[in-house]
């Protein structure tokens, strides 16, 4: 991409009469530019429908995103619940490249209790056999492992950055997430450029002219993540992170998931464009 586009996760609470494609309508009315699909408990697009919302978000100029199902864990003990998610991955990214969509994010899974090298290898094994059958498909979607927002979770930005490094899978960075997963931490402007920083490194200038950004408000324990809230009703330092955004030049999409997902992501668009 050659800039940082600025939309809702779902469909904008200001959009009369609820659809996908109003929706994606209202998203280009509110001066914003992308959307996410949100199949997070299950794909809620039909085949049959799916090039209509693709031809709706190009007459709107409109980049749709998708975060995937919920219910995702590739480092499950019993291999069935593996083979499960890995389905549940396919399937929806097959149909948000139906969509027109450019890019996909999941949570991939839990430690259980295992060291996290091991972890890594079973996660990237099963991604690995993910990414081989939309390949052989022709599924162009770009796959995308979220930050994720508690330390039992597999997803700290390391590891995200390693499995880009040795597969198709790029990151989704929750910034927000890593917020709360650090208990406080990451959320000065130093701070945001060392993650920025970590992704020039380790994915060239081609890893922050491509990137699947999520931000939100959010509440935070010693434990990690409790719940998304408004910007203004949180400690997120919104503007520091746009200031490092802008400072690095970076392209891609941010999706904004707070409560008030439109009225935050006009926000940030806002913040970010001065």
């Amino acid at each position: 991409m050659h800039k940082l586009l600025f939309g809702t996760a779902g469909i904008p609470a200001s959009t009369r009469k609820p659809s996908t494609e109003s929706g994606i309508a209202q998203v280009r009315a509110l001066g914003l530019d992308c959307m996410e699909l949100e199949f997070v408990h299950t794909v809620t697009i039909s085949k049959e429908k799916a090039p209509l919302i693709k031809r709706v978000a190009q007459d709107n100029d409109v980049v749709l995103t998708c975060h995937g199902p919920y219910y995702i864990n590739l480092n499950a003990l019993e291999k069935q619940k593996r083979e499960a998610s890995k389905q549940r991955m396919i399937s929806a990214s097959r149909r948000a490249w139906e969509c027109g969509a450019w890019s996909i994010a999941f949570h991939l899974g839990f430690y259980l209790g295992k060291d996290k090298a091991t972890v890594y290898g079973t996660i990237k094994q099963e991604l690995n056999e993910v990414t081989k059958v939309l390949h052989d498909e022709g599924v162009g979607i770009t796959l995308r492992a979220e930050t994720t927002g508690k330390p039992t979770q597999f997803g700290d930005l390391d590891e995200l950055l390693h499995i880009a490094q040795e597969t198709s899978v790029m990151p989704c960075i929750d910034f927000a997430h890593l917020h709360a997963r650090t208990n406080g931490k990451v959320n000065t402007y130093d701070e945001f450029t060392d993650v920025l920083t970590k992704v020039e490194v380790k994915l060239g200038k081609d890893g922050l002219r491509n990137m699947h950004i999520h931000l939100a408000g959010i509440a935070y324990s010693i434990k990690g993540e409790r719940n998304h809230l408004n910007l203004k009703d949180s400690d997120m330092n919104y503007e520091s992170i746009s200031k490092a955004w802008n400072d690095f030049g970076i392209a891609g999409t941010v999706i904004c998931e707070s409560p008030n997902s439109e009225e935050d992501a006009l926000l940030l668009k806002k913040t970010y464009t001065g």
